[in-house]
């Protein structure tokens, strides 16, 4: 699909798309999300207060994506394999700044050393390296320093014709927020709506110490997707309180 017909199609977007010019392009594959509803005095410990943490019927959440990072480049660039395809997992809940609503990263694991690099360079987003392997139906991750793994055994099912509420509320979000020692930093993204299949996880062993409180073995509610073609625009920058 051309760019063009990504930036035009807009109607799903709870907001209009920025007016400036963006300043990014990349594609999310094959993602396996893992929703998982959480405590909130729990999730509060890992969100700034800076930010309020989202909320679906009174109740907080926090996914697993699992996917394949591909294309990532600038606007007029072309895209570099060697950095600008690897395998990522991150780890987000979902929060509201003023009137917009987005994704807050806990955590966001790499599969190639020099993307990590990049990406947190350019970012600012905690990009960290794991070992990351994928196949059609599995999806494996280690990461030493934290302790973290992932591993999962899956087959995908069929396209979820009609997304609920909550599947909405989940995946078609707008903008991400980040912290850092001195910025509440803002992006901007735009794609088209997730489509999302059913899966099933014949296997699932995840293994997060630091949010053993907040994520597990047994997620709530779990989809697939072939992905989306995103576009970004550059950080806006906020002081911290």
């Amino acid at each position: 699909m051309r760019i063009e017909k990504i930036v035009t199609t807009t109607a799903h977007r709870p907001w209009k798309i920025p007016t400036e010019s963006w300043k990014f392009y990349q594609e999310w594959n094959n993602a396996i999300f893992l929703h998982y509803q959480v405590d909130l005095t729990e999730l509060e410990k890992f969100v700034p207060k800076e930010l309020e943490i989202d909320l679906f019927d009174g109740k907080p959440w926090v996914s697993v994506v699992a996917f394949t990072m591909e294309k990532i480049r600038p606007k007029n660039l072309p895209y570099f394999p060697p950095i600008s395809t690897f395998h990522e997992i991150n780890v987000r809940t979902y929060i509201k700044s003023n009137t917009k609503t987005g994704v807050y990263f806990l955590s966001i694991e790499g599969g190639k050393k020099i993307s990590c690099r990049v990406a947190k360079e350019i970012s600012e987003l905690p990009y960290r390296y794991s070992e990351i392997k994928r196949t059609d139906k599995k999806y494996e991750s280690k990461n030493p320093e934290f302790n973290d793994s992932l591993d999962i055994e899956f087959t995908i099912g069929k396209g979820v014709a009609k997304k609920s509420k909550l599947d909405k509320w989940l995946t078609e979000r707008y903008a991400l927020f980040q912290d850092t020692d001195q910025w509440i930093n803002e992006f901007e993204i735009h794609h088209l709506e997730w489509p999302i299949s059913e899966i099933a996880l014949h296997k699932l062993k995840l293994y997060y110490p630091r949010f053993k409180t907040l994520i597990n073995d047994r997620p709530i509610k779990s989809h697939y997707s072939k992905g989306v073609k995103v576009i970004a625009w550059g950080k806006k920058q906020k002081s911290r309180l």
